[in-house]
C-alpha cells in the first residue's frame, strides 16, 4: 500500500504467547482507524505476515475471524485479498452517553493520553531538521484533509494527526498515537460533521504544520493543544 508509515504505527509485530488474538487486535486497528479505508485491500499475504512477525497460518486464521465476524471480505483470483467491508455505525445519543459513562475516568485518561502524546510528538518534529520530503508529506497531508469531502474527513483527519508522529521516525510515539486515538474512535465519530467545525479545524491544522515547519516546537505543542482542547469540548457538548 502507499502508506506504508502508517501501517507501520498499527501492524506492528505480535508477541509470540498471544499471536493470534494479536493479529487480530492489529488488523482491527488498522479497519478502525481507517488506515486500510472501507473497500481497499489489506497489504498481501506475505508482506502482513511479515510485518507482524507472524506465520502465515496465524495471520489466515486471523483474516478467516474477521470475516467471519462481518470487518473483512475475502476474494479469490488474480486479484483477490482480504478487502475491509467494515463501516462505522452511526450512534445515537443514548449509547454514546452510556458509552462514555462506562469509560468513567477512563474518558479523562484517554484524552489526558492523546493530548501528551500528539502534543510531544508535534514538539519533536518541529524540533527535528526535516528533509523536503518530509516536508512535501506533511503539506500533503494537511491538504488532504483541508480540502475533503465529509465522507472521507473522519478518515484523512486521522492520517493528518498519525503523520506527524509517523514523521518522527519513532516508531513507539508513532504507535502511542495510533492507541491514542483509537481510545476514543468511537467518541470522535459521534461529533457531527459541520462545516464550520470543519472550517475552523482547517484554521488550527494549518497553524500546526506552520508551527512544526517553522521549527518552533513551543508553538507547535500549542497549536496541538488548542486544536485537542477544541475537539474535547465538542465532545463534552454533543456528549453531555
Amino acid at each position: 500500500m502507499e502508506d506504508s508509515p502508517r501501517l507501520d504505527a498499527v501492524l506492528r509485530p505480535v508477541r509470540a504467547g498471544n499471536a493470534f488474538e494479536e493479529t487480530v487486535e492489529r488488523l482491527l486497528r488498522a479497519i478502525k482507524l481507517g488506515v486500510v479505508p472501507p473497500g481497499e485491500r489489506l497489504p498481501a499475504e506475505r508482506e502482513l505476515a511479515v510485518r507482524l512477525g507472524i506465520s502465515r497460518v496465524t495471520l489466515r486464521e486471523a483474516i478467516k475471524y474477521l470475516a467471519d465476524a462481518g470487518y473483512l471480505q475475502v476474494r479469490r483470483g488474480r486479484y483477490g485479498g482480504a478487502f475491509v467491508i467494515y463501516r462505522e455505525a452511526d450512534s445515537e445519543p443514548a449509547d454514546l452517553r452510556k458509552a462514555v459513562a462506562d469509560m468513567g475516568q477512563g474518558l479523562a485518561d484517554a484524552l489526558d493520553f492523546r493530548m501528551a502524546v500528539e502534543c510531544g510528538a508535534a514538539q519533536v518534529l518541529a524540533a527535528a531538521t526535516l528533509s523536503e520530503h518530509q516536508r512535501d508529506t506533511l503539506r500533503r497531508r494537511l491538504a488532504d484533509v483541508n480540502g475533503s469531502d465529509p465522507d472521507d474527513y473522519r478518515r484523512l483527519d486521522t492520517a493528518f494527526h498519525l503523520s506527524i508522529a509517523e514523521l518522527t521516525g519513532s516508531t513507539l510515539l508513532a504507535g502511542a498515537c495510533a492507541d491514542a486515538r483509537l481510545r476514543i474512535a468511537h467518541l470522535l465519530n459521534a461529533i457531527p460533521i459541520l462545516q464550520p467545525n470543519i472550517d475552523h479545524a482547517a484554521v488550527q491544522h494549518r497553524a500546526i504544520v506552520t508551527a512544526i515547519l517553522a521549527g518552533d516546537p513551543a508553538a507547535a505543542y500549542h497549536a496541538v493543544a488548542e486544536h485537542l482542547e477544541a475537539t474535547a469540548a465538542l465532545l463534552r457538548g454533543f456528549l453531555a
